[in-house]
């Protein structure tokens, strides 16, 4: 019979992909991947806590672009199966990540093939598809500022500028790969950018629906609801505040703190559970220790 422990890291493998069992991370020894174990991204993304709140956030703020909305709204079955297109995204975060240069390549050339499939017009009559590289370099960029806005809040606050742009730059090579083009690779250049795309911005019917299909997804099981609500609010709360704004949300202080509390704690536990996650297994692979 499976501890409690192990029961709650299954249920953490069945939200991020790792049950899919599509890709071993763990093989061949000594392949490095497309980063290897001295990386950020390694760092970052090493941590299923801060990356899944961060994965919340992303999906809301790469909502408020038109064109990445309707792509998921015409060729998405985020209506019936919100779970499972987190758990898609969160194994190609996995397996670029972490996972064997062979597998990487090959799960990037299967996007890009899904991708040329992706046209349409949107909300405002206006033509999108998919592999359009500047879409491509905001969903990229909405993602990234997400993950690396989690790690700093919920894992680790100390990581230098440096390294935050080491972040950045790292990341840009999987965007590139994919087809996106003038990647910010800088923390500064990542803040302009943002700011620049403000305009292009917007909260409308289908964002909010987006937003309740997310809030009400069920959860792998009764005991894991609370947490999931917890999860749900860190990554709304993580949103920059004119973000939240266009979502409605406005937080007070005393909220703020009990939403980040919740969260921290939340992380710990999570922690404690999940030992054998991507980072675990790519760095198995690599012949280091934790």
């Amino acid at each position: 019979m499976l501890s409690l422990r192990d029961r709650i890291q299954q249920q953490v493998f069945r939200l991020n992909g790792l049950a899919m069992n599509d890709f071993d991370l763990s093989q061949p020894p000594g392949d490095p991947g497309l980063y290897g174990p001295d990386s950020v991204i390694w760092q970052v993304h090493g941590d299923f806590s801060s990356m899944l709140c961060g994965g919340i956030s992303a999906l809301l703020m790469q909502m408020l672009h038109p064109q990445a909305l309707a792509g998921v709204w015409d060729h998405s079955t985020f209506r019936e199966d919100m779970s499972g297109r987190l758990r898609r995204t969160s194994q190609f975060i996995a397996v670029t990540t972490f996972g064997n240069t062979a597998d990487a390549h090959t799960l990037i050339e299967r996007v890009k093939r899904i991708h040329l499939r992706v046209t349409g017009v949107d909300g405002q009559g206006n033509p999108y598809a998919a592999s359009d590289p500047a879409l491509l370099t905001w969903v990229h960029v909405a993602e990234t500022s997400r993950f690396l806005a989690a790690h700093l809040r919920y894992k680790n606050p100390l990581l230098s500028r440096e390294d935050q742009d080491r972040y950045y730059a790292e990341a840009a090579v999987v965007a590139e790969a994919l087809g996106a083009e003038q990647v910010p690779k800088t923390v500064q250049e990542v803040e302009a950018y943002l700011t620049a795309m403000r305009p292009q911005l917007r909260c409308d019917e289908r964002t909010r629906a987006v937003l309740a299909v997310l809030l009400t997804m069920p959860a792998p099981s009764w005991q894991a609801r609370p947490a999931m609500r917890t999860m749900m609010m860190a990554g709304i709360e993580l949103l920059p505040e004119w973000t939240q704004q266009q979502f409605g949300f406005r937080f007070s202080g005393w909220r703020r703190a009990l939403i980040r509390q919740r969260m921290k704690w939340l992380a710990s536990g999570l922690r404690w559970c999940v030992r054998r996650g991507g980072y675990y297994r790519a760095m198995q692979r690599m012949g280091r220790e934790i």
